[in-house]
């Protein structure tokens, strides 16, 4: 075992709880389909085996990026956001529609679907982090400073909030707290949200102004979700869906109890469209229970903290804004999945880290993982490599 881990650098509670969690979706996944398998026909072994080549796909993905040196991902960091940039507006004219939306390519010939704002939202984290380095000493000044900041987050944004609000807002908030981790000014990151809001206000208004040019073509459901959290009074049959939906997770929940229904044996995850996705946190309780929610909690939150760690202990400005935003990132996914789950937030499309039925969204979150691998490995006495090859010496000897 020591020998295989001697491949992993980096931080190695990182690596363990990543893999722990991979390892683990095979058995939810497996557990949490049967509506899937309802809808669209097929058996839980099919959708296993697509999780799988989604996991493999991850793995390999995170472990190649995590060997490449640290200064290859600053180098590469325009590039990339272009790329992102470049897939957001294929998937704005030729998106493959599913559930109602358009935010997946379509791969040929292996009929995978690939999210790309996925690819968007870490592009972003990465370029920002690095501008962020580049303007340090100029971030008092709007145009030389705060302009070429704010450019690639409006442009991201604007791509994105037309086809899905929840991970165009996530991605606004998050591009914030890192301007404010960066040392944007107090002020100015107020006028920024202040100018933002405005934004967004006067985009809703032209498109209630002017419906027949389809602006905001899910301004509707957007509304009905908040509406049927707030009020529930709407009897359409969406919303009567949406509500149902909500407190099917809910009642998951509560019927999970302290030790779950066990594996396999939940039976309101065949009522909940994205019990494998959107609803993840409420399907695992019900048949883990809330001890083992606690567990998962935990572990996200170990996970942040290991990755805050490191983002404060290195000296590379560019590797802790970037190690920041992932951490961030990852945790603020999972919340939002458990809040929508609990009923907190209204239903959105935010899935479980790790753990959700794969897709771009478990591939990108491994790369994510990798990329701060790739930063923590550099760091001294922080090489796992390292200390593995030392215990193997000395047991030779």
């Amino acid at each position: 075992m020591r020998t295989y881990l001697s491949y992993l650098k980096g931080d190695p509670v990182i690596w363990i709880i990543t893999l722990l969690m991979m390892a683990f979706s095979l058995v939810t996944v497996y557990s949490f389909v049967p509506i899937l398998v309802k809808i669209e026909g097929g058996s839980p072994i099919t959708y296993l085996s697509k999780h799988l080549v989604y996991v493999i796909i991850g793995f390999a993905s995170m472990f190649a990026i995590h060997r490449i040196p640290s200064k290859y991902i600053s180098q590469v960091a325009k590039f990339a956001y272009y790329v992102g940039l470049a897939l957001l507006l294929f998937t704005l004219f030729f998106g493959a529609q599913l559930n109602g939306a358009g935010r997946w390519i379509r791969i040929p010939f292996i009929n995978l679907t690939f999210q790309s704002s996925d690819f968007a939202k870490l592009a972003l984290i990465i370029y920002l982090s690095k501008l962020l380095v580049r303007k340090q000493q100029k971030l008092n000044d709007w145009r030389e400073g705060i302009l070429p900041l704010m450019i690639p987050i409006l442009v991201t944004f604007g791509l994105i909030i037309k086809e899905n609000f929840s991970t165009a807002a996530m991605i606004f908030l998050l591009s914030m707290i890192l301007l404010f981790i960066g040392r944007v000014p107090w002020g100015k990151l107020l006028t920024i949200l202040t100018i933002g809001i405005a934004g967004l206000g006067l985009v809703v208004a032209v498109h209630l102004a002017l419906p027949d040019a389809k602006i905001l073509p899910r301004f509707d459901t957007w509304m009905n979700r908040i509406n049927n959290r707030v009020e529930p009074t709407d009897q359409s049959i969406e919303s009567i869906q949406a509500n149902q939906q909500a407190n099917n997770a809910k009642l998951a929940i509560s019927v999970g109890s302290v030790f779950g229904q066990g594996v396999g044996d939940g039976k309101l995850k065949e009522f909940l469209p994205e019990a494998y996705a959107d609803f993840y946190y409420a399907t695992f309780v019900e048949e883990f229970g809330s001890v083992s929610a606690f567990v998962l909690v935990l572990l996200y939150l170990i996970l942040l903290y290991r990755i805050i760690r490191f983002a404060l202990k290195t000296n590379d400005l560019f590797q802790s804004y970037t190690s920041m935003g992932i951490g961030i990132h990852l945790l603020t996914q999972a919340t939002i999945n458990m809040l929508v789950c609990t009923g907190v937030f209204p239903v959105t499309g935010q899935n479980m880290p790790f753990l959700a039925m794969g897709g771009s969204a478990l591939v990108m979150a491994c790369v994510s993982i990798g990329v701060v691998q790739s930063f923590a490995k550099e760091l001294p006495n922080n090489n796992q490599n390292e200390s593995f090859s030392s215990k193997n010496d000395d047991q030779n000897q």
